[in-house]
């Protein structure tokens, strides 16, 4: 399809600012063509990659490569990892944008420490706790209805996260570090199955929006497998965003773009899907800050483990229940009895990240009780050894005051909603610097609401709030949405210390399924006795204080009539993607200098891991 055939097809009399995406198809005679910008060719996926000079791993082969590129020319880990980030934004659009936030633990070598910087998304100064309650129900509007809406989006954070993350510890500026991503924007990338498939999940939403039809359908057509998808919106926007800096968001033009939109969404007119409005103003994003935190830490079978405190209850909920298995003697010998106190643990800690955890600037969270060892010892006697607790358990009492044991209790929140998409990154470099980055827009998608002639999707992180108050005389509830306020979230990236010296990274996307994920591959890798490839590529299962345990087909075939025998349900995992939890990436120190970097060798098409020199 030519450029000029599509602008009459979509219509750019309806949006005269937005222009659109181009998908051509991909052309070995074209590619080949002397004095041509030709476009890409297929790119190459390794799972594993072991080396020195530093190391990626990411799920997209055009992020690895950039962040590669950035260490090679001499730049650090933090340079790499927001240059990857700014990549995925472009080859990863549905799961990474500058129109969401993140997190992001950060090992610096120099002072030989490790710190958390937060930029996830916050409320704006309007919302209250029944602003997701429809007045004429007195309940929750729907969940696709909250999703798809003004309503969900939350203040942006990843720019000011970059901005900070390169302030702190990065050698390089983010105009610099933006010009790869822009050089594939408008040279394009190849579509894969994974793009294909993750646009037609959004199709019918995509088409009753202006500006995400025309960026993501083309021609009113989903993008064909080995076509190149092209972005020149974002790549101008990027490109605007580098000469003017952060502030262009937060203060300028490219804010105002984003209210707007938030506003008054794009809708087609024809369109009968209700989209809300929101409720963001441009003071809003000149109100928001990224936060740089102390991480959370404990220390298992020798290690320190580090990981991302509230908002997130990533670094909280992983810590826990590695307290409570720190009680217990765990090794490969008997992997079925090391899994089914990786449940056991799973869902008591779920218990009490549901109750006790939210934005710390907002509600009271409990966070040195929930890490601590008497509090671990007395959730652990709960666990049988035989025999799996009925699920969900109820809550703790994290007060300083623990005994030897506790009787179960009864009553307990359900398990909320929360989107199950985002992405994971790490990157190491020939200095000893580490970053484990989960971004995100939070579902496949985000909200759906492509900011016109701006190339990228706004993210929907407030349905991560609880989206009802709890009926009265109920247990109040950390995760009302309120003004300013960080919705909690799970994301976890996650760095493991040995004497003082950083020896694993590790995250992974999938919602609530985050946790346990990453859990699971410190498990593996730590009391199984596995290498990371093998630790990273296991089957997975997860235990979310649901009366079900949701598992991957390959994890039922091999554990689940012992587990079964225990008292765990074993259902298939839903998705979304229907029996696959996770996309996890990761790297580990083997020795002083050498690196291995692992991404997934299957899940989601796989990703791809690469190293500046390849051990030979």
């Amino acid at each position: 399809m030519s450029r000029s055939r599509n602008h009459r097809r979509i219509g750019v009399a309806v949006l005269p600012a937005l222009t659109f995406a181009l998908v051509t198809p991909l052309s070995a005679a074209s590619a080949d063509a002397p004095g041509t910008d030709a476009p890409p060719a297929p790119p190459s996926r390794q799972p594993v990659a072991t080396g020195y000079g530093g190391a990626v791993s990411t799920v997209d082969p055009d992020a690895s490569r950039t962040a590669i590129e950035v260490l090679r020319r001499g730049g650090n880990a933090m340079d790499a990892a927001v240059a990857a980030g700014a990549t995925l934004g472009v080859t990863e659009p549905y799961v990474a944008a500058i129109g969401g936030g993140g997190y992001m633990t950060y090992y610096d070598a120099k002072t030989r420490r490790v710190y958390a910087l937060d930029g996830r998304e916050t409320a704006p100064a309007k919302m209250t706790e029944t602003s997701f309650v429809d007045p004429a129900t007195g309940k929750a509007i729907p969940m696709d209805q909250a999703v798809t809406s003004g309503l969900s989006v939350g203040v942006p954070g990843t720019v000011a996260q970059w901005e900070l993350g390169l302030r702190r510890f990065g050698s390089r500026d983010l105009r610099t570090l933006l010009k790869p991503a822009i050089k594939i924007a408008e040279r394009g990338f190849v579509v894969d199955q994974e793009f294909r498939d993750q646009t037609a999940t959004n199709e019918a939403r995509f088409r009753d929006i202006l500006p995400t039809r025309a960026l993501f359908l083309p021609g009113g057509k989903l993008p064909e497998v080995g076509s190149t998808f092209r972005n020149p919106d974002l790549a101008r926007t990027y490109r605007e965003l580098g000469e003017r800096g952060p502030r262009w968001l937060y203060e300028g033009q490219l804010g105002k773009d984003v209210v707007r939109t938030v506003k008054r969404p794009p809708v087609d007119p024809a369109s009968t899907r209700n989209v809300r409005p929101g409720l963001m103003e441009t003071r809003d994003l000149r109100a928001y800050k990224a936060l740089s935190k102390k991480p959370t830490r404990v220390t298992y079978r020798g290690l320190d483990v580090y990981g991302m405190p509230p908002s997130s209850s990533g670094g909280s909920t992983v810590g826990e229940a590695l307290n409570i298995l720190g009680n217990f003697r765990l090794g490969a010998n008997d992997p079925v009895r090391t899994l089914h106190y990786y449940l056991e643990a799973s869902k008591l800690a779920y218990a009490d990240r549901g109750r006790y955890v939210g934005d710390p600037a907002k509600v009271d969270v409990p966070l040195d009780e929930l890490l601590s060892t008497g509090f671990a010892r007395e959730r652990a006697c709960l666990i049988k050894a035989g025999q799996a607790a009925t699920a969900p358990v109820a809550p703790g009492s994290p007060d300083g005051g623990y005994t030897p044991c506790i009787p179960p209790g009864q009553a307990t929140r359900a398990l909320a909603y929360e989107g199950p998409q985002t992405t994971h990154l790490v990157v190491a470099d020939k200095w000893g610097n580490v970053v484990a980055y989960n971004v995100t827009i939070e579902q496949f998608g985000g909200s759906g609401l492509t900011v016109p002639g701006r190339g990228f999707l706004l993210n929907n992180e407030l349905t991560d709030f609880s989206l009802q108050p709890p009926a009265p005389g109920a247990a109040p509830d950390p995760n009302l949405p309120g003004p300013g306020k960080r919705p909690r979230s799970s994301m976890a990236p996650t760095v493991v210390l040995k004497d003082g010296r950083p020896m694993l990274a590790v995250g992974t996307p999938g919602g609530s399924t985050i946790i346990t994920t990453v859990l699971q591959i410190l498990l593996n890798r730590i009391d199984l006795g596995m290498d990371l490839p093998t630790a990273l590529a296991a089957p997975r299962a997860t235990q979310r204080n649901t009366p079900a345990v949701f598992a991957e087909a390959a994890f039922i075939k091999l554990y689940g009539e012992a587990l079964t025998a225990r008292g765990h349900k074993l259902e298939p995992f839903p998705g979304p993607p229907a029996g696959v939890i996770g996309a996890a990436t990761g790297l580990e120190i083997l020795r002083p200098g050498l690196v291995q970097a692992v991404a997934e060798p299957t899940r989601r098409g796989g990703g791809a891991a690469l190293v500046v020199n390849p051990a030979r």
